[in-house]
């Protein structure tokens, strides 16, 4: 085989974020009587949240903004849009958010297929993540994918995030993966695929949107069943 050890992304790459996102803050916006605060219409008030998280998401990601800022921040900022400003609020949903999240567990199709696939074929398989550590084991516990991963490299374990050098370093050292027989798997082109390039290992783009990218990975898919030409 041409690569021995495969590095994947789990959020928006296997692990289905945007839906399991969605249901999580339906909950959260009726668990905490949004509508008789006045806020009726949720996809509004998911669109605006998506919106101050990616922002804040962006600033942490940077080293601009601390874990727990970002955690209440961004339900701070959404509920400011529409007229409420409150501070405990806040730090509830976003703590009620994280608590919910894990329990989601819809993964992008073909996902546990090409799992099974590229474990039968003998791949050692990690993840490396960007997410909070104590959420990330749990959503993969909660889809049942644990079985498939032998290390998994998070942001708060690596002391890093991705795209920075140190968290691929970190990966290759506690794998004992050479750079050479590696390849990560994700959909963001700046965290994963810009990333993973910027200390030399392959690459593979999972498109699931379809995206334009002027950067060029080694390899670019569409479905994750693409794998198995690949692979």
């Amino acid at each position: 085989m041409l690569y021995e050890h495969l590095f994947f992304d789990l959020d928006h790459t296997i692990w289905d974020f945007e839906t399991n996102s969605k249901e999580a803050m339906f909950d959260v916006f009726h668990n905490n009587q949004l509508p008789e605060k006045g806020v009726t219409n949720f996809d509004a008030f998911f669109e605006r949240y998506t919106y101050h998280n990616h922002r804040l998401w962006d600033k942490y990601s940077k080293g601009q903004l601390k874990q727990e800022e970002l955690r209440w921040k961004r339900m701070w900022l959404t509920l400011l849009e529409f007229k409420i400003a409150d501070e405990e609020l806040s730090r509830k949903m976003g703590a009620s958010f994280l608590e919910i999240l894990p329990n989601k567990n819809k993964l992008f199709p073909y996902t546990l297929e090409i799992l099974s696939y590229l474990k039968n074929k003998g791949y050692q398989m990690h993840l490396i993540t960007n997410g909070f550590e104590k959420v990330q084991y749990n959503k993969i516990e909660k889809s049942n994918i644990s079985s498939f991963f032998i290390e998994v490299i998070t942001s708060e374990g690596s002391n890093s995030l991705k795209p920075n050098r140190e968290i691929f370093e970190h990966a290759l050292q506690k794998t004992g993966a050479s750079i050479q027989k590696s390849i990560m798997i994700g959909d963001n082109i700046e965290a994963d695929i810009k990333g993973a390039m910027n200390v030399g290992m392959d690459t593979i783009f999972v498109n699931h949107i379809n995206a334009r990218t002027e950067v060029q990975p080694t390899y670019t898919i569409y479905h994750l069943k693409e794998l198995e030409t690949i692979l």
